[in-house]
C-alpha cells in the first residue's frame, strides 16, 4: 500500500470516509437505510475522486476530478444537514466541521490549479 502521508487532502478525505462509514453503520443499526446509503456513497466518493486525481493524465483531468470531489462533498453536506435537522438521527456536527475543512482545501486546490494552468 502506498503512503499518502505527505498529501493533506488525500489523508483528510480518507479519514473522513472512515468516519462516514462509522456514522452510516449507526444509521443502518437505527434502520435509517435511505440516508445511510446516500451518505455512504457521496461521503466515501470524495476521497476516491481526490485519490484518482493524484494519477490524472493532465491538469484539466486533475481539476475535473477535484470538481467531482467538490460535488460529492456538497452532496454529503446536504445529507448531513438533513440528519442534523432530523430529531431521530445521531448528531453529525463533527462530520460537518470536518467536511467544511475538506471543502475549503478542495476549492483552494481547484483555484490554484486553474491559476497555474492559465499562467503557463
Amino acid at each position: 500500500m502506498r503512503s499518502d502521508k505527505d498529501n493533506l487532502i488525500v489523508d483528510l478525505t480518507f479519514k473522513f470516509a472512515l468516519e462516514i462509514i462509522r456514522y452510516c453503520e449507526v444509521l443502518e443499526r437505527d434502520r435509517k437505510y435511505v440516508l445511510a446509503r446516500q451518505l455512504l456513497k457521496s461521503g466515501t466518493s470524495i476521497g476516491a475522486n481526490v485519490r484518482e486525481a493524484q494519477n490524472s493524465e493532465s491538469k484539466a483531468d486533475f481539476i475535473h476530478k477535484f470538481k467531482i470531489a467538490a460535488k460529492e462533498a456538497d452532496e454529503s453536506e446536504y445529507w448531513l444537514l438533513l440528519c442534523k435537522a432530523s430529531e431521530q438521527y445521531p448528531d453529525p456536527t463533527q462530520l460537518l466541521l470536518d467536511l467544511e475543512s475538506i471543502i475549503k482545501v478542495i476549492y483552494k486546490i481547484i483555484s490554484s490549479s486553474k491559476s497555474k494552468s492559465s499562467h503557463q
